[in-house]
């Protein structure tokens, strides 16, 4: 009989469903999209109950796509988009309200009563300065402004948490209410140090402490789904991990000085320090990387709100584009020596800048600048700022970086990868294989549950390479520029 497991990846995006076999081979994966929900105000929000019935539909169209039969399916992993909110009734599994998602700054003005002594204990219990970006904010608006979730709380029935303990909740029939160290870590109310939630820390934000899921290692025994009645036996839930974090896993960043980046949406830059907690000061946080077998890793890691959304606005709101293939040849086009920068602080900047009320700008435009550049400048701004957190990264480990792993949709750029490579001075790997944030958590899942083997899991990933080739003055030069604009948007 063959062996299979699957792989939950829910994302910004949408939600995707992988299988594997038990050589560790990604033999399908159907993807599908949910609404991305944005207010007069810009709020951004997510449909709770749309991701839930995606998620089972997705598995059970990669089921009967396979002929998976009754057996063969042995397992389940997640990974899931960090730091968006959810709420929901513990008796019926309700949503109170949509999930507030990571790119909402709605919180901002809860952030900016917390100061003084309270925002520099956040700062060192849970290596995360204060910020509308994380878990802990969203979680006091949503107490602060939904009716239904206030009436929950005092009847003892609110649950609050990241996504993967809605859909874990929602998968076991609301038998767990559980999350991994890696999602926990990047709520802003965990002590990185002590392991668990800080009761300081959640009065401060004025979260009860029982509406928070249990935290686990990330490779644990979470519960068990049949998929809502998809299965004809339950099946378990093996590995949980923020997308990020599976991510880092997947492309083999096991050890001290292992640097990976996604790019999605926003991207996250991870550095695995391993069980050394390095305290920043250079404007990245520290979290956790998982916790496997007992013992917890730690990174530095830097977040950026807008990468590869940036191509989706050059394609929907500007119509520059109408589609993300079209920048790679367009920027190939343009005047090498336009000076046009795009800063693209459209809901603030993010690390290592952390300036909330920061506003998007095109800047060094001249009377030659037209569409092309303008497609390359947004291009360009993706690869600045990931340059940007890899500085602050080498500055706070003390360590000379020299490779970067990288995943995610714009990593098939190869002007973006070739431009990645110049302006970091490193040498940047591209997996041939896509989705490393559903990959590494189902070879976490898989590795756990003896279905297959490491080395048969991370034996067959094959990478492309790119080396720096710009000159090192032009490099300075355009990098100077990029600084300048930041600079002005910062004022």
């Amino acid at each position: 009989m063959k062996k299979y497991i699957i792989g939950i990846d829910q994302s910004t995006q949408g939600t995707k469903a992988l299988l594997f076999d038990e050589q560790a081979k990604l033999c399908d994966r159907v993807d599908l999209p949910h609404e991305q929900k944005i207010s007069k105000e810009g709020y951004v929000s997510h449909d709770l109950q749309e991701i839930w019935q995606n998620t089972l539909t997705a598995v059970k169209s990669l089921l009967e796509r396979n002929q998976v039969k009754n057996g063969e399916l042995r397992g389940v992993a997640v990974s899931n988009q960090r730091e968006t909110t959810a709420a929901w009734n513990r008796e019926t599994g309700k949503p109170v309200c949509d999930a507030v998602v990571w790119q909402c700054a709605r919180a901002e003005e809860i952030c900016r009563k917390i100061s003084g002594e309270d925002a520099e204990y956040i700062r060192q219990s849970t290596g995360i300065p204060v910020s509308a970006y994380f878990p802990a904010a969203k979680m006091a608006w949503i107490l602060t402004h939904e009716k239904e979730a206030q009436r929950l709380r005092e009847k003892g029935q609110l649950c609050l948490g990241t996504i993967d303990s809605f859909l874990l909740f929602k998968l076991t029939k609301g038998q767990a209410f559980k999350t991994d160290y890696s999602n926990a870590s990047r709520t802003q109310l965990f002590h990185l140090e002590q392991l668990c939630w800080d009761e300081k820390i959640c009065k401060i934000f004025d979260i009860p402490g029982e509406c928070l899921p249990q935290v686990c290692d990330s490779d644990s025994l979470f519960g068990m789904t049949d998929f809502d009645g998809l299965l004809s036996e339950e099946i378990p839930v093996h590995a949980i991990m923020g997308d990020s974090h599976g991510a880092l896993y997947g492309q083999g960043c096991h050890e001290s000085g292992g640097v990976k980046a996604t790019y999605g949406t926003g991207s996250s830059l991870m550095m695995n320090t391993g069980e050394k907690r390095i305290h920043s000061s250079h404007g990245i946080v520290t979290s956790l990387a998982w916790g496997i077998s007992g013992k917890v890793n730690y990174v530095l890691e830097g977040n950026l709100n807008y990468t590869g959304a940036v191509i989706s606005w050059l394609k929907d709101e500007v119509q520059l584009i109408s589609s993300a293939k079209e920048t790679e040849h367009l920027a190939r086009e343009t005047n090498p020596e336009d000076t046009a920068y795009l800063v693209p602080a459209f809901s603030g900047l993010g690390a290592p800048y952390w300036k909330s009320e920061a506003r998007a700008m095109l800047y060094g435009m001249r009377r030659g600048t037209g569409r092309k550049e303008i497609v390359k400048a947004a291009l360009e701004c993706i690869g600045y700022q990931i340059t940007d957190v890899l500085n602050a990264m080498e500055q706070d480990s003390g360590m000379k970086l020299e490779h970067l792993c990288v995943d995610g949709g714009p990593t098939g750029n190869q002007y973006l990868m070739q431009f990645q490579s110049d302006m970091a001075e490193l040498t940047v790997a591209v997996p041939q294989v896509e989705e490393m944030s559903g990959i590494g958590v189902s070879y976490l899942a898989g590795i756990t549950m003896g279905l297959f083997t490491k080395e048969q899991a991370f034996g067959s990933i094959r990478y492309h390479k790119y080396q720096p080739e710009m000159e090192r003055d032009r490099r300075e030069r355009l990098y100077s520029g990029w600084k300048d604009a930041v600079r002005r948007v910062m004022l």
